[in-house]
């Protein structure tokens, strides 16, 4: 975002303008750019210097706030309109030829559903068992065995219509490459847990679909700084997504015993994992996934 934008106002309730000035006071005058590519008004006339990672942690404020209530969305974004020189009109963030090859077959990936019904999905789904449970011959795709890995039922296919194919192809990468830190969180073996855990293999899938939301993959183009920060990551190792997929699941464990978490916090511990993750990312002294914060949580 260039320097000195004249930004036109938009309408918050108070309700909203509280909830906004919880991170950042209003009068510092920032503007965040949401989801559709509107853009959000805080106070200010002008903004000048504003760095990434301050408009991270608004873009994260905003993202809650949205999430957690439609009718605020009716009530706060009555009027949305934006004033900028033609030479900062773009609504996303231009890619290089690299990225935009690396994004389309990110993408292609991303759009694959888990079908039952093809072998290569069979086998993935065989892979899974046999790598969690070595010790443990598997009666069949369908078998309550699977309730053992935290789905949901004895069929795995119904839990995956959140994330995918490659929610499964996430858990694969992440037994294979960190297998300590797999076993470590499907069998629950570190820290204090609760009575009551969440289900491993139905928080990887939330993990994947959280990920593509985050990092707003289903664009032509991203619309947020961390997006277009991830596809400088991913043009540089095809990878990326699963590497970011394992420090996310294990991120998320560290936030989990942290906050002494129960299975109905799931989703608060799930947000605070989106802050951190997203803090890290827009870090100026990281030049690759290896250097976030929260990879060493995979070496423990």
């Amino acid at each position: 975002m260039s320097e000195k934008t004249l930004f036109c106002i938009l309408i918050i309730d108070d309700n909203t303008k509280e909830k906004l000035e919880r991170p950042w006071p209003i009068s510092r005058g920032f503007v965040v750019r949401l989801r559709s590519g509107k853009l959000l008004w805080c106070c200010s006339a002008y903004t000048e210097a504003l760095t990434g990672f301050m408009l991270a942690e608004i873009q994260i404020c905003i993202a809650e706030v949205v999430a957690g209530s439609a009718a605020w969305l009716g009530r706060g974004l009555s009027c949305v309109c934006a004033q900028r020189r033609e030479s900062d009109a773009r609504s996303s963030f231009d890619l290089t030829s690299a990225q935009e090859e690396c994004l389309l077959r990110l993408q292609n990936r991303i759009d694959i559903a888990y079908d039952s019904s093809i072998l290569e999905h069979q086998e993935a789904l065989r892979a899974l068992w046999n790598v969690a449970f070595p010790e443990e011959e598997l009666r069949g795709l369908i078998s309550e065995q699977w309730k053992e890995m935290g789905w949901q039922g004895k069929d795995p296919s119904t839990d995956f219509r959140g994330g995918g194919f490659i929610s499964l192809e996430n858990l694969l990468f992440f037994a294979r490459n960190f297998p300590k830190s797999f076993q470590d969180l499907l069998r629950k073996q570190e820290g204090d847990r609760s009575l009551w855990e969440y289900p491993f293999a139905v928080a990887g899938v939330n993990i994947t679909f959280m990920l593509i939301q985050m990092l707003d993959l289903e664009a032509v183009k991203p619309r947020t700084l961390v997006g277009a920060t991830f596809l400088k990551f991913l043009a540089e190792n095809d990878s990326a997504f699963d590497i970011l997929y394992c420090i996310t699941f294990k991120l998320m464990d560290h936030e989990w015993l942290a906050m002494r978490a129960s299975y109905m916090d799931f989703n608060t511990v799930m947000k605070a994992t989106r802050r951190q993750l997203e803090k890290e990312l827009l870090a100026e002294d990281i030049s690759r996934l290896e250097e976030l914060p929260s990879y060493g949580l995979l070496n423990q």
